[in-house]
């Protein structure tokens, strides 16, 4: 064969780019006359990814938390500057380069491949570095009319569009980048199939909430919506209609085209012909790769988005660790000193792979992670490692603190291992926290109070995904046990890692179902029994006002509550009466499996509303497992006819609660309540509220709806699952363990909790200047007195620190509060949760 190559390189996208300049520096220090390698690409430029990116598009350099390993370089900045950067380095370090080759397949074994071309030519090679990316197979829309001329899946010049109506179909890096491009002189509307930007990278994340929160920008986005089908619209406005489902329905939207930035899928066919196996039948399967990025045909190696990471910096330091390799030189991955210092408590003495390695085996719902992405998983996660009380947890908690020390001058620091003790309580009952927690080793106690169960978890189990999945508080009491090592994911990790990965969804979804099943039916039935029932019951889910059943059908199931609310109405002689209200972790059609099967109300979702649907046969396999306690399924049933019967007798009563859900009040967990009659509007609510925050009140008394002697003023509810918390880029806004939402000091003032909340209880503003003390005003006269001022202008200082978002945190940590009801003179405010509703308006 004419040419053959120690190594050959297909593709020059980053890392392709990287993998050749580091081969290039090799020939170079081996003082080499003819390259041992040589780059093919089959676009007349490298980087054919980045050359489709629009024009003028900002790169960013992500993960910030990564050191670049390259002999090219690469800094956030401009698409244009990047791409002239990397050519010239391609040029100053003889980087052996073959444009406008198409290589159409490789065979052969390591030391002999045969790379075959499109021109009719082939190569002979040593190794194969893979770099070819995903770029080409994007995925489709997947809807009726998805090929009409003006659906289009690239976007090189946003400039090219003005004064069109554009849709944008996608929440990741690239929809936002394109729309955001768009929307300088277009009308763009942004679909997102979650509740929040969850895959986007910090910088397009702030980008994009910016302008969604923009009141001047036609920039708007459609949540939890997906596109149905397209038509043509002829005669219209706009050439094309886009059907789209929503929470509220469906919505036509006419527009002049649709942009599908949905990912890629792996060019399969092309990929498995060279013998590379995947490890399922997924159209978005990846190929099963070494730590050193070989696939399964030795000397055969994948780097970039085929191998799992569409990251440039990650790519790029991919590319210069298999030329390494390949060279004789296994150095270790980039991230290994973050992980180094996760595991730094760990009582092991492995490395840093093999720590990982172990992690992944012992967790078996990670186990068809890509291993890349489990690494950035851990790295995102906090690693606990519990000792019993001595010797053992002095020496683990000094090495801990004396690592911080090393690393105090680095910003962000990085994270290390959590030292606890043996017995330290990981969270408790009625606390509110939204990490997940997976088990590598040792044990860890569940105790249930209200059923009186207590559950040993062990190594490769995993629990926290009730409150996880539904907002609801802790249920259990999790207690460390001997030796226990776990990873605690942060939410936004999990949502990511949920939203792209179908198997860890269905897990987490199979085991909420198994232990509310447990809970809510068979406390002592184990696992093994309660999951052959699990995989036959449906979660479903139900828009606000969507019907669940109507009164009169004949029942043969219930409903589990697992996120939101439903309210129940019953006819009476031409009304419709409100008799109960069903939240989160509480069941309703009972009745229809315990009594009459005729459905005597009919039930409504009153916000969004996730139910587990359970059949007649599977509840009566539930109460036949002998492990069972029908009384308490008894009680609750009876607690609802009462306060039906209540309701039905007093409609006054549902009229009232009727009114609370239909303003949010179905997902709040404390909520400032004033009774109108009680009321003499003096505005100590507010004073209170202002002089406990800074000189800025949370709260509008007179503001707000009415019903009777119910008034709702403008306060925050602390939502389940607050609205205000999706998308907070400095992940500023936190859940105290009472359940408390508050705003930190991290607040950039992006705005994006203002717009999310549908309540309008959130404000941004400058500090308040510093007044007198109060003791100052009653004894000197000198200041406005309590209360926040009319108007005022910031201190220059604090017009430096910008707008902040403020909202009512229920005064969390401060004694004597909430400041507003103890300094209400009458009694007429008052703070309440959802379970006092009827209580409150039925006068018990």
């Amino acid at each position: 064969m004419a040419e053959h190559y120690r190594v050959a390189i297909v593709g020059s996208g980053p890392g392709g780019l990287s993998a050749a300049g580091r081969a290039a520096a090799r020939d170079r220090e081996a003082g080499s006359g003819s390259p041992s390698h040589i780059l093919l690409e089959s676009y007349e430029r490298p980087a054919k990814t980045i050359q489709r990116y629009q024009l003028g598009k900002h790169v960013m350099a992500q993960p910030g938390f990564l050191d670049l390993r390259s002999d090219c370089r690469f800094a956030e900045g401009k698409r244009e500057a990047i791409l002239e950067a990397w050519e010239q380095d391609l040029a100053s370090l003889g980087v052996n380069v073959r444009y406008g080759v198409e290589v159409t397949g490789i065979t052969g074994s390591k030391n002999d491949f045969v790379i075959e071309l499109g021109n009719g030519d082939s190569i002979g090679a040593d190794n194969i570095v893979l770099a070819i990316g995903l770029e080409g197979n994007p995925r489709r829309l997947g809807v009726p009319g998805e090929n009409l001329p003006g659906i289009q899946y690239h976007l090189e010049d946003p400039r090219a569009y003005e004064g069109e109506v554009v849709v944008v179909v996608g929440a990741g890096d690239s929809a936002i980048e394109n729309a955001l491009g768009l929307a300088e002189q277009n009308t763009v509307v942004i679909l997102n199939r979650r509740d929040e930007f969850s895959r986007a990278k910090e910088g397009n994340l702030m980008l994009v909430l910016a302008a969604i929160s923009d009141p001047d920008r036609n920039f708007s986005c459609l949540y939890q919506s997906a596109p149905k089908a397209v038509r043509e619209n002829p005669g219209g406005d706009r050439p094309l209609v886009l059907t789209v489902d929503t929470p509220e329905g469906e919505q036509e939207i006419a527009c002049d085209r649709i942009i599908a930035r949905l990912g890629a899928v792996p060019p399969r066919k092309f990929v498995e012909s060279m013998g590379i196996v995947f490890p399922n039948d997924k159209p978005t399967a990846l190929p099963e790769l070494t730590r050193q990025y070989e696939s399964n045909v030795p000397g055969l190696y994948v780097v970039g988005s085929l191998a799992g990471y569409p990251l440039i910096k990650q790519i790029m330091n991919q590319g210069y660790d298999v030329i390494e390799f390949i060279h004789g030189n296994d150095i270790e991955p980039a991230d290994n000193p973050l992980l180094a210092h996760q595991f730094h408590a760990l009582p092991y003495s492995r490395s840093v792979d093999d720590t990982v390695e172990m992690f992944q085996r012992r967790i078996p719902m990670f186990s068809e992670l890509n291993a890349l992405a489990f690494r950035e998983l851990v790295i995102e996660s906090n690693v606990l490692v519990s000792y019993p009380d001595g010797e053992l947890y002095d020496d683990a908690s000094s090495r801990i603190a004396d690592l911080q020390r090393s690393l105090a001058d680095r910003s962000p620091a990085p994270r290390t291992s959590k030292v606890i003790r043996e017995g330290d309580l990981i969270f408790d009952i009625g606390e509110f926290g939204t990490s997940f927690f997976t088990i590598v080793d040792g044990e860890v106690r569940l105790d249930d109070e209200r059923t009186g169960l207590t559950t040993h978890l062990q190594r490769g189990q995993f629990f926290g995904e009730m409150s996880l999945l539904s907002g609801r508080p802790r249920l259990e009491r999790a207690t460390a046990g001997a030796g226990c090592v776990l990873v605690e994911t942060p939410r936004r990790t999990m949502l990511k890692l949920m939203n792209s990965n179908d198997e860890v969804r269905a897990g987490i979804d199979w085991m909420f179902v198994v232990r509310e099943l447990q809970r809510r039916f068979a406390p002592l039935a184990p696992y093994a029994k309660l999951g052959d029932i699990a995989d036959r019951v449906t979660i479903r889910q139900y828009k606000a006002g969507e019907r669940v059943f109507e009164q009169g059908e004949t029942g043969d199931c219930l409903y589990l509550v697992r996120s939101g609310a439903a309210k129940l109405v019953r006819r009476h002689e031409g009304r419709a009466l409100l008799v109960a209200q069903v939240r989160t972790g509480e069941s309703f059609g009972d009745m229809a499996l315990m009594g009459d099967p005729i459905r005597r109300e009919t039930a409504e979702a009153a916000v969004a509303l996730e139910v587990i649907e359970i059949g007649r046969r599977e509840f009566l396999e539930l109460i036949d497992l002998g492990t069972s306690k029908i009384e308490p399924l008894q009680q609750d049933v009876t607690r609802r006819v009462i306060n039906s019967a209540v309701m039905e007798v007093r409609p006054e009563t549902g009229s009232v609660v009727d009114f609370l859900m239909g303003h949010g009040l179905g997902e709040a967990t404390n909520v400032l309540i004033i009774d109108a009659d009680l009321c003499v509007g003096c505005d100590n609510c507010e004073k209170a509220c202002a002089e406990t925050h800074d000189g800025i009140s949370r709260l509008d008394r007179e503001a707000g709806p009415t019903f009777g002697n119910v008034h709702i003023p403008i306060s925050c509810r602390h939502c389940e699952q607050p609205h205000c918390m999706k998308d907070c880029p400095p992940n500023a806004i936190h859940r105290a363990t009472n359940g408390e939402v508050y705003i930190d000091d991290s607040c950039i003032g992006c705005g994006n909790c203002e717009v999310n909340c549908p309540y309008d209880v959130i404000k941004l503003s400058y500090e308040a200047p510093a007044k007198p003390s109060l003791m100052s005003w009653l004894l000197f006269g000198r200041g406005a007195g309590p209360g926040e001022p009319d108007s005022y202008e910031p201190e220059p200082a604090g017009r430096e620190k910008g707008k902040k978002a403020r909202k009512c945190d229920a005064c969390v940590g401060v004694a004597a509060a909430p400041a507003c009801v103890t300094a209400c003179p009458t009694g007429a405010a008052m703070r309440i949760g959802p379970d006092q509703f009827i209580d409150l308006v039925g006068g018990r």
